[in-house]
């Protein structure tokens, strides 16, 4: 299948920097969400990307014009019936996540593929909702999307091989490096070895072993890391990754992955990272 058309359903950080990463590489994008002031906000994220691209030399003014022009934003989610692949980045709530595909498959035609970027949650449940689970798989992005070369594909238990040798193609038309994730496992590859790493850092700042800055500045001198396990947990929302660690404890039965008190009193303390000006660290 020739995909020309790429929607994203989600405007935020991830939505986003994927419709950017598509209109760069000359996809026609359709980009949702639900009011117009996210979108807003998306296209001035857009725009604050490229424009400093094109100040380092990456791209010009009028690729950047262009790029910009290829890009349709609504917030009516049947304008996806044009679309030939759909990447959900809503959320981590699998509930909505299974709202957003039930419709979808109500709207797009029978080749579309609808992909999720779910970071951990179970391609297959999110593929029951729909009735083409053979044309739904995981194309899970990294942040930000635009820079990051890592592309997870990952296959739902009833994702034809087809569906998976398309997503990776497109993948590489996206200048990405994509890796088959083969079974349907909590956190695919990247979360599954990530997520111990946080959990055990956040023991060890618990356990009055060390402070965050010098278990950073270990991890990230001593394991050659381009950030430590504090600063990417609030560069990369403090709370997300308090929600894979209860996702995993439930899928695994394995209390081993329960959330450590100390992220559960940052959550409940909306110290969120950065976005909310305070996480492990304070930046305000």
């Amino acid at each position: 299948m020739a995909i020309q058309t790429i929607g994203v359903v989600g405007a935020g950080s991830m939505g986003a920097g994927i419709a950017n990463l598509a209109a760069m590489n000359k996809f026609n994008v359709i980009l949702n969400d639900i009011e117009e002031r996210f979108l807003d906000g998306a296209l001035k994220r857009i725009d604050k990307f490229m424009s400093k691209s094109v100040e380092r030399g990456k791209m010009t003014e009028e690729q950047k014009q262009e790029a910009f022009a290829r890009i349709q934003t609504t917030t009516s989610l049947e304008e996806m019936s044009g679309a030939d692949v759909v990447i959900e980045a809503v959320l981590e709530d699998l509930a909505l996540k299974k709202e957003v595909f039930s419709k979808l498959d109500n709207i797009v035609n029978e080749n579309c593929i609808l992909a999720t970027n779910t970071s951990s949650m179970s391609i297959t449940e999110i593929a029951s909702a729909t009735n083409r689970p053979d044309r739904v798989a995981g194309m899970h992005f990294f942040n930000p999307a635009q820079l990051m070369k890592l592309v997870e594909v990952v296959r739902g238990y009833k994702t034809s091989d087809e569906t998976i040798e398309e997503l990776k193609a497109l993948s590489k038309q996206l200048s990405k490096e994509p890796v088959e994730v083969k079974k349907d496992s909590p956190g695919f590859i990247v979360n599954r070895i990530m997520i111990p790493q946080f959990i055990e850092a956040i023991k060890l700042l618990e356990e009055g072993v060390a402070s965050a800055e010098d278990i950073d500045k270990a991890v990230t001198l001593g394991l050659n890391y381009p950030m430590g396990p504090f600063t990417l947990q609030d560069y990369a929302g403090v709370e997300i990754g308090y929600h894979v660690m209860e996702y995993f404890k439930e899928e695994f039965n394995d209390n081993h992955f329960a959330p450590p008190q100390l992220l559960k009193q940052l959550v409940r303390a909306g110290r969120h990272g950065k976005k909310t000006g305070a996480g492990f660290y304070d930046y305000e």
